[in-house]
């Protein structure tokens, strides 16, 4: 009769490196649905916040504007008392990704979104501001107290060529919805 015999020392280490090949495989080719997956959530974030805004703009009978940049967005709100737009206290500029950007088309226009500034030019920027007055802030999208939107379409993807993109688009009544772009 033969005894019962456990593993050699030899065949737990072979099985160990296997098993650390293969979860280093799967950490490696799971990198970039990692940004695709950021990217899905950077667009469902983007078509939650106008869907917010739409309900209080309705609610509060006040109308909100989106600024939209290729490396951010801006919440606005009309002031009736000054005829301008100003940016929310409460909403403060979110930028995406550095890997991603935005781009965005009114009623079937592409428009030219500025590109980010190099940061030597902010710097020299910042030391201008004192001496110049603001630009005002005009939002490119509208939500408007009444439930109506401006038509947009709204596309965000990933910078690198064949990247992942997703697009919120709305009719001018519907709310948008982050659906990925199959190109």
């Amino acid at each position: 009769m033969h005894q019962p015999r456990g593993f050699t020392l030899i065949e737990l280490l072979v099985v160990l490196v296997i098993i650390g090949s293969l979860t280093s495989l799967a950490v490696l080719s799971s990198g970039n649905s990692s940004s695709s997956r950021e990217l899905r959530d950077e667009a469902e974030r983007l078509a939650a916040m106008v869907s917010v805004l739409a309900d209080e703009a309705v609610l509060d009978g006040r109308e909100y504007g989106l600024l939209v940049k290729a490396e951010g967005y801006r919440v606005l709100a009309y002031d009736n008392v000054s005829g301008n737009w100003a940016a929310l206290e409460s909403q403060r500029e979110h930028r995406i990704p550095v890997w991603a950007r935005l781009s965005l088309e009114l009623e079937g226009e592409a428009l030219k979104l500025p590109e980010p500034k190099p940061l030597e030019d902010a710097s020299a920027l910042s030391r201008d501001n004192s001496e110049k007055p603001k630009d005002k802030l005009l939002p490119q999208v509208l939500i408007l107290s009444s439930g109506e939107l401006s038509p947009f379409r709204l596309r965000i993807e990933e910078r690198r060529p064949g990247g992942g993109a997703y697009a919120l688009a709305s009719d001018g009544y519907q709310l948008p919805t982050a659906e990925p772009v199959k190109d």
